[in-house]
């Protein structure tokens, strides 16, 4: 068997013909990029939209947050499970006078319907959180109306008022969940600031520390009912709040009056 003995200076041409070959490829792939961001529409070249219309050219998207010249942010907190810490969250707003907007899950609703009464009753805002809470992203039309629906028929025999505001379980959402709710008159709101007080283990510390930096005008918070460390780090979100200037208020009261536009980003603004 003949053995090919591979010198030090053939080693060397050969680590040259690789690396040329690499700087082409490298080259050869920017350039097929570049070409189809050329031919691509750029982000500033899609509009913001207005409500209840379909662009062509661009993507539904729910509220995220609000434009606002003056110190306004919404607390909202999301009702899916348990109710122990329910009371506490009331007794605290009633304590620092302020009011929030809660997006209340069918089957919280169903489960504890004195509750859903006490929310309203303190004159907090309720928003619709769906019926069962499923990934509303895939399913229908007409099953995205009735998880509405069915839901707002039983709040309104608890409450006396039907919602206007929806949020999507999971935060999930596509063109068809933003304009069928848009349709039937509800605005889809999410968040631009949370909590991620659902995960065990966070401490009222790690939860302040994300959420205290971020407030800004027209900012939406986002808590749970039974979220962990909520009873801690409440209270000094409120004051910490307050005591920078910001005044609290419910989703209804925080979004734009009249006509209203909603960016890529999420932002809402006044429509002209």
């Amino acid at each position: 068997m003949k053995v090919i003995v591979i010198s030090k200076r053939m080693w060397i041409g050969i680590l040259l013909g690789l690396l040329v070959l690499g700087i082409g490829l490298v080259i050869y792939m920017s350039m097929q990029e570049r070409e189809t961001e050329s031919t691509a529409p750029t982000m500033a070249a899609i509009d913001s939209y207005e409500l209840n219309a379909i662009p062509v050219m661009s993507r539904m998207v729910p509220v995220y947050r609000v434009s606002r010249e003056d110190n306004v942010i919404a607390l909202t907190i999301d009702a899916a499970w348990s109710a122990d810490k329910t009371p506490f969250i009331l007794d605290t707003l009633d304590q620092y006078g302020i009011k929030a907007t809660f997006f209340l899950c069918g089957v919280w609703v169903k489960a504890y319907p004195e509750m859903v009464k006490e929310i309203a009753a303190r004159g907090h805002e309720i928003g619709n959180h769906s019926m069962s809470h499923p990934h509303m992203n895939r399913i229908s039309t007409e099953e995205i109306k009735k998880e509405l629906t069915t839901l707002d028929d039983e709040i309104e025999r608890l409450t006396g008022k039907r919602t206007k505001l929806f949020r999507a379980p999971f935060g999930e959402y596509n063109d068809t969940v933003v304009s069928t709710v848009r349709d039937m008159g509800c605005e889809v709101v999410q968040w631009n600031i949370d909590t991620v007080d659902w995960k065990e283990g966070r401490t009222a510390e790690t939860i302040l520390n994300a959420v205290l930096p971020k407030l800004a005008p027209g900012s939406i918070i986002l808590s749970h009912n039974n979220g962990f460390a909520i009873e801690t780090y409440l209270p000094k979100l409120i004051e910490h709040a307050q005591k920078e200037g910001y005044r609290f208020v419910t989703i209804s009261e925080l979004l734009p009056e009249g006509d209203r536009t909603v960016d890529n980003n999420g932002l809402c603004k006044p429509a002209g």
